[in-house]
């Protein structure tokens, strides 16, 4: 069997003269970038940044829109219309677009950040509607999403729509038995430890899915893993994610090339 996945990295979240992430060496191992776009974190600067380092190290770039909260980073839930989040997804991954055709490159992707994806997961009526807007914008982008076996049903019926959706898992972070993320209020949420995450990885890729908080296997279809640029572990985790995927058969390699 061929296994192919993609590995992203959330990037670009500083601010001013606050500086977050290692985006300088994560870069060096991903295939695929989810960069903030001014809502939970960065500023123009730092998008046009880290659109150019995306550039010079042949990443392909994807837009990190979230609710419009920088003192919360995006990871507190709004109660906003459905109208109101399809403007906000437009109106980010808008500006993002005008710095990738600065610098001679397309958006390949949209993933929602935060609270905004978390939030989505459960509503496939509100996600269907940013995605169906987003599409007309954008053209023949990929949408990102949680990979359960549910979504898996959302994927093909995009699809029928001429919609590209690829569904996301988070080897550094841990998953509740009903397989979603375990919120970050808990200190077991994000993994810290490199060897961990990067075999978790694999597993998750080879397997189909990943253990819960209390041990259950949770089944998932993956395209795309997603290692976070605030997790100061990254660096470590995503070399290894590449060293194990070579030697277990696992071809990483941009979403644009396979989904």
């Amino acid at each position: 069997m061929e296994y192919v996945v993609d590995l992203n990295c959330d990037m670009g979240e500083s601010f001013g003269d606050y500086t977050l992430g290692k985006d300088n060496e994560v870069i060096k191992y991903i295939t695929s970038s989810n960069i903030a776009c001014g809502f939970h974190a960065s500023d123009p600067n730092v998008m046009e940044r880290t659109v150019r380092l995306c550039r010079e190290h042949h990443v392909m770039a994807g837009a990190h829109p979230g609710y419009p909260d920088l003192m919360g980073f995006g990871r507190r839930f709004m109660d906003a219309a459905e109208e109101d989040l399809v403007n906000y997804v437009i109106y980010q991954s808008g500006a993002l677009g005008g710095f990738l055709a600065l610098h001679g490159m397309s958006l390949q992707h949209i993933k929602m950040h935060g609270a905004l994806y978390n939030s989505l997961v459960n509503n496939d009526k509100a996600y269907l509607r940013i995605v169906e807007a987003a599409a007309k914008a954008f053209g023949n982008v990929i949408f990102l999403t949680l990979g359960t076996i549910k979504a898996a049903e959302l994927k093909k019926s995009c699809r029928q729509k001429g919609i590209r959706v690829a569904l996301e898992g988070f080897p550094d972070r841990m998953y509740t038995d009903e397989g979603e993320l375990l919120p970050r209020k808990y200190k077991e949420a994000v993994l810290k430890d490199p060897e961990l995450i990067a075999r978790r990885a694999v597993r998750m890729v080879k397997e189909k899915g990943v253990e819960s908080i209390n041990g259950r296997w949770i089944a998932m279809e993956l395209d795309t893993m997603c290692i976070h640029g605030d997790n100061m572990e990254s660096i470590e985790a995503a070399q290894k994610i590449r060293e194990y995927s070579i030697a277990e058969g696992i071809t990483v390699k941009p979403l644009c090339e396979f989904v």
